[in-house]
């Protein structure tokens, strides 16, 4: 009897470790912090946000917004970049949710004509290119925000800018954003939704994001941060006037605290983070590189629906990276304490940095920054 306790008390052990992760830091160390790394990769602005049991406890923007030195508040509205990924994923299991959209249907059933038959629109998509490709038909919306088209990232990327159907759909993460858009026309003609629209309803006004959209308002324009390049050129923001969820959303470091507040505590969180598809390759980019030998693999790593899954120290986890040439941004939670970073940065350099400062707010977790950022060189 003794015996059979002691050993299901051992057994607890990492169970009890995993659910004790470190304190949050408070607000003035977390301050002093992001002062250093600013400092350390000459990064011009940065902001961040962090949950701790499902509630917004810090929110903070350090830096500039633009070259003439304009505070980077709050309230600033940056590039949200492919953090658009995820909050669509967020809307998508909405859709599910309510029975709306089924995610291992094929698309095809959801449309009135064979994809390759919808007129070319150079604004709708490439779709007029699978003409001679009957494996369009296999696609589910599951594959698509799980990055496994078989489209590389987009067809403008191709030697004849033409899309093509690399691997057999399903079969293996290759990141796409050309499969996101075609799974937001589908949705558009095939369900009749207004995507911008909705995801405003569903999501945004859901969370109270009152700064965010996922196309360009001119309210935005008196308070909104431009970037700045690897190289320490400054590169304007740029106004984007067409919804695109593969990365069209404008944002701002009190609103996504808000998002990210609001998804850990979501009934669907368990379904949008769950490890679906291994993932197989060395780094994220380039999509469609050569998979490893299963022996190199990192057997925790997986995409989930718009975000990739892991297992770390602390238990599950789950992250959203999103870049351009002059905008970094992360987004990193822990399931055990609904514990979260995230960090928009109108600086790219500033992405040298991430590793080092959610670790420092949230412990290590486990994030597979290698495979996200290839041979960069964090700095400590």
């Amino acid at each position: 009897m003794r015996s059979t306790l002691l050993t299901c008390l051992l057994a607890a052990l990492p169970l009890l470790t995993a659910a004790s992760p470190p304190a949050v830091p408070g607000s003035a160390a977390i301050d002093a912090e992001v002062a250093r790394l600013m400092r350390a990769t000459q990064a011009q602005g940065l902001a961040v946000a962090v949950i701790d049991a499902g509630r917004v406890v810090h929110v903070g923007a350090y830096g500039k917004r633009n070259a003439g030195g304009e505070p980077l508040l709050t309230d600033t509205v940056m590039y949200g970049a492919s953090l658009t990924k995820a909050v669509f994923g967020c809307w998508v299991m909405q859709l599910v949710d309510q029975s709306e959209l089924d995610l291992d249907r094929p698309l095809a059933a959801y449309l009135d004509k064979p994809l390759p038959d919808y007129p070319h629109d150079p604004k709708s998509g490439p779709w007029h290119h699978l003409a001679d490709e009957p494996r369009w038909r296999k696609l589910t919306a599951r594959m698509l925000l799980t990055h496994s088209s078989g489209f590389a990232n987009f067809a403008f990327l191709e030697p004849d800018r033409r899309l093509r159907m690399h691997v057999d759909p399903g079969t293996r993460y290759a990141y796409s954003g050309e499969g996101l858009m075609l799974l937001q026309f589908v949705l558009e003609r095939g369900l009749k939704l207004d995507v911008g629209a909705e995801v405003q309803r569903r999501v945004f006004d859901r969370f109270g994001m009152t700064r965010t959209s996922l196309m360009w308002r001119a309210d935005f324009r008196p308070n909104l941060a431009d970037g700045w390049k690897a190289d320490g050129s400054v590169e304007p923001h740029d106004e984007r006037g067409k919804v695109r969820v593969a990365g069209s959303m404008d944002t701002t470091i009190a609103d996504m605290a808000k998002m990210a507040a609001g998804y850990v505590n979501s009934a669907s969180l368990a379904t949008l983070t769950a490890p679906i598809l291994p993932i197989t390759t060395a780094t994220q980019f380039p999509t469609l590189q050569a998979e490893l030998p299963p022996s190199q693999r990192r057997p925790d790593l997986a995409a989930g629906l718009g975000v990739i899954a892991f297992d770390g120290p602390q238990g599950a986890g789950f992250y959203k990276g999103g870049h351009n040439d002059s905008t970094g941004n992360t987004w990193v939670c822990v399931k055990a304490g609904k514990r979260c970073v995230v960090v928009l940065a109108n600086d790219v350099r500033a992405e040298a940095a991430f590793p080092r400062l959610v670790e420092f707010i949230l412990g290590e977790t486990g994030v597979p920054w290698r495979w996200e950022y290839g041979e960069m060189t964090f700095v400590r």
